[in-house]
């Protein structure tokens, strides 16, 4: 009889194990890792590039598939600027000599005082000439602008190098941002004015509510439906704007946070992951703003935001952060997971920083296109691919 109970003691347990580890068994989460794919060197001498005056060395392949077309990606590192393919071969490669200006598809170089400036698009021909320039290129939303040399007038030029209008303001201007036809600016005295494909104003607004009223950072959605400012010093503030009704101009503060005594400097902001979230630098950190669940997350960093990935896609956003002059940190950070609870948004910030990576360098670039990620240090730069294994 106990040989008996002891057996069917035996067979329970052994039951027990079975449906325990039937229960609570859990598939093991995908991991999202970078994948190192080339490595170019700005300073190599190799073949011409579609620019006849670059310098285009041949990358050095890591492994794995490597894309042989895609967008091209702007760079700015140390004394060197261009554009790179996805495959890492150079369309342009140049050392700079003058400031520059890029965007996706149009670059310039101009002095200090230009009296005249050429912009050039991707295969360094010039698309656009404008003389008699008195101020300097501002290159937004396949748009060319000049900003007057006392920062206080802004004009548009046309693809024959004319002025197409010209708005001038009550201050200088310490902001610009420019999507889907309209221009966002913000100004020394705080006030913020957006401006239509015609150089007319069709937003006027003065946030206040701080000790000394200034425009530190701003950005329009990409469909120009919402935009985002910095504002004030004591209290820093973020505003997040939303249009409304049918008119051109209408729109409405929709959230508001108070960010400490913030920053005497311009501040990062812009719009991500398809224009479902706001990033922008606060003290101590980031602040993640979901326009869906209206509801915001703060990311503590340590140190300066020395770069920053502006695309968000696939959930996922990349920064270089600046610990020392030489001392830097790649750091990845996942959107956090969105849960309701009692028709509450709850964001979860445990674990959004899934990838850290120390380096040493004087200057860095950060920059992305889909699933490729391009660090820059020194004179080199180093493709990743994003997998999830």
């Amino acid at each position: 009889m106990a040989q008996q109970k002891k057996k069917i003691r035996t067979v329970i347990i052994f039951l027990l194990f079975i449906g325990y580890f039937l229960i609570a068994a859990r598939p093991i989460p995908r991991e999202t890792v970078l994948v190192p794919r080339w490595i170019s060197s700005l300073t190599a001498v190799g073949s011409l590039a579609q620019d006849s005056s670059s310098e285009s060395g041949s990358p050095i392949f890591i492994g794995g598939a490597v894309q042989t077309s895609g967008q091209l990606l702007p760079f700015t590192l140390g004394n060197r600027f261009g554009y790179i393919y996805p495959s890492g071969q150079f369309a342009i490669n140049r050392v700079k000599t003058r400031d520059t200006f890029l965007s996706e598809k149009m670059w310039a170089e101009y002095d200090a005082e230009p009296e005249s400036i050429e912009i050039k698009n991707i295969t360094a021909d010039t698309i656009i000439n404008i003389e008699n320039v008195t101020g300097y290129p501002v290159l937004l939303d396949n748009r060319v602008f000049i900003i007057g040399s006392e920062q206080n007038a802004l004009s548009e030029i046309g693809e024959n190098g004319g002025v197409l209008w010209t708005y001038e303001f009550g201050a200088p201007l310490t902001c610009i941002d420019a999507a889907a036809g309209l221009v966002l600016t913000g100004s020394i005295d705080g006030i913020i004015e957006i401006l239509n494909s015609e150089g007319k104003r069709v937003f006027y607004f003065e946030p206040g509510g701080s000790s000394y009223a200034v425009i530190h950072g701003c950005a329009l959605s990409s469909s120009g439906m919402r935009f985002g400012i910095i504002c004030g010093v004591n209290e820093q503030r973020f505003l997040l704007f939303e249009s409304y009704g049918s008119a051109d101009g209408e729109y409405k503060v929709v959230y508001h946070e108070f960010l400490g005594a913030g920053f005497r400097r311009p501040v990062r902001i812009f719009f991500t992951d398809e224009d479902r979230r706001v990033i922008y630098e606060r003290e101590g950190g980031i602040g993640c703003y979901n326009i869906k669940s209206r509801y915001v997350i703060n990311i503590p960093l340590d140190g300066e935001i020395a770069a920053i990935d502006t695309s968000g896609d696939q959930g996922i956003f990349f920064l270089i952060a600046s610990r020392s002059a030489q001392r830097r940190e790649l750091i990845g950070i996942k959107f956090p997971q969105e849960r309701w609870s009692f028709s509450k948004f709850r964001g979860n910030v445990r674990d959004t920083v899934f990838l850290r990576a120390e380096f040493k360098s004087d200057d860095v670039f950060l920059g992305r296109t889909g699933s490729m990620l391009v660090a820059g240090g020194g004179t080199t730069l180093i493709s990743f691919d994003l997998e999830e294994r």
